[in-house]
């Protein structure tokens, strides 16, 4: 997981790391947009070889219910 949370650190640019927990829900970030949500599924596919649709990543909140989703799909 703490692995999964400095890769969340490439896609938003002002994200403090030492702020995100688990339960951190990521769409709450002030920069989050759709632009985000497309970097997140390519940081996904390229770092877990896991692909996420949108239709998926609109069904997860948290930082842990989207890893949890990776963990599924492996």
């Amino acid at each position: 997981m703490i692995n999964f949370i400095k890769n969340l650190e490439d896609v938003f640019d002002d994200l403090d790391i030492k702020s995100v927990t688990s339960d951190t829900r990521f769409r709450d970030n002030d920069e989050w947009s759709s632009l985000h949500a497309l970097a997140m599924i390519s940081m996904i596919e390229i770092n877990y070889s896991v692909h996420l649709n949108a239709e998926e990543l609109e069904k997860v909140d948290t930082v842990k219910e989207l890893f949890q989703l990776i963990e599924s799909k492996k």
